[in-house]
C-alpha cells in the first residue's frame, strides 16, 4: 500500500508488506479478531484513534501501565510504553509465564528506543541484539498461538531531533538500518510488515510537536492507515482464523 493511499469501502487485499496481492479468500464480515498492541509512545499516541477506526471486525487492547504511570517523560519507557526490543521480549516472556495475553493478533513495534545513541556513540540495543530479540519475539508469538504483525519504525528528522533533544541522539541512517534488520527477520518468518515509516515520512518535520512525537492530525492519519492495513491483512487471510467474537 502506498503511503498516501485512501481505502474507500471494502479494503483491498494486501500481502505481507502492505502491497496489494492477487485475489484470495475473503474474511467474512461476521468474523473478528482480538488485537493486542505493544509499542512505544508513538503507538500510545495513535492508539485511541486506531481503536475508534478499527470497526466491528476487531477488538483492541494494548500493554497497559499496570499501576506504573507512563510518567511525564515519554522518552523513558515505562508503564504502557513498550520500550526497546529487549523490554518487549521480557514483557512477553513474563505475560506468557504468569498471565497469557488474550488475543488472536499481536501488533508489535520496537526500534526508536533501541537505536538511541548516548555516550560514546553507543546505541541502546546493538543491531545484532536487536535481531536476536526480534527472532525471540517471533518464536514467543508462535508458541503462544498468536499471529504477529510488525509495525516498522517511523522516520527521524535528525536535524530537528538532535537540536531539540540534548540527552541522546537518533539518526536517520540508524532508523534505516534497524528497519532493514526487522524486515529481514520478519520476511524470513513470514510475518506481515506494515510500513508506518513510509506512510509517516511525508508529514515530517512539519508534523512534529517535539523531537519525535507527532501532532494530533498526523496521529489520526497514522491510525487510519494502520486500521486500513489491518483490515486488508484480515481480508487477505493473513491474520489467521478469527477467534474472538465481538458481542
Amino acid at each position: 500500500m502506498d503511503a498516501g493511499t485512501e481505502v474507500p469501502g471494502e479494503p483491498s487485499r494486501v500481502n505481507a508488506t502492505g502491497v496489494p496481492s492477487p485475489a484470495g479468500g475473503m474474511a467474512s464480515a461476521a468474523e473478528s479478531w482480538r488485537l493486542f498492541v505493544i509499542g512505544d509512545s508513538i503507538s500510545i499516541d495513535y492508539g485511541p484513534a486506531l481503536e475508534r477506526r478499527l470497526g466491528p471486525r476487531f477488538t483492541y487492547d494494548r500493554k497497559r501501565d499496570e499501576g506504573e504511570d507512563v510518567g511525564p517523560d515519554p522518552d523513558e519507557p515505562r508503564g504502557a510504553n513498550g520500550g526497546d526490543s529487549g523490554m518487549v521480549l521480557r514483557y512477553l516472556q513474563r505475560r506468557a509465564a504468569t498471565e497469557p495475553i488474550t488475543a488472536d493478533v499481536l501488533v508489535v513495534n520496537a526500534g526508536l528506543h533501541d537505536l538511541r545513541v548516548a555516550e560514546k556513540r553507543q546505541r541502546r540495543v546493538a543491531p545484532d541484539d536487536y535481531a536476536n530479540n526480534l527472532r525471540a519475539i517471533v518464536r514467543l508469538s508462535r508458541e503462544g498461538g498468536y499471529r504477529l504483525v510488525w509495525i516498522n519504525t517511523i522516520p527521524v528528522a535528525e536535524q530537528v531531533h538532535n537540536i531539540r533533544c540534548t540527552r541522546f541522539q537518533r539518526f536517520a541512517s540508524d532508523v534505516e538500518l534497524y528497519n532493514w534488520i526487522a524486515e529481514q527477520v520478519m520476511r524470513t518468518a513470514g510475518v506481515p510488515i506494515v510500513d508506518l515509516h513510509g506512510f509517516t515520512a511525508p508529514f515530517l518535520p512539519q508534523g512534529l510537536v517535539d523531537h519525535v512525537h507527532l501532532d494530533e492530525t498526523t496521529r489520526t492519519r497514522q491510525a487510519a492507515f494502520l486500521a486500513a492495513s489491518l483490515q486488508n491483512l484480515a481480508s487477505a487471510g493473513q491474520l489467521g482464523p478469527a477467534r474472538g467474537a465481538v458481542r
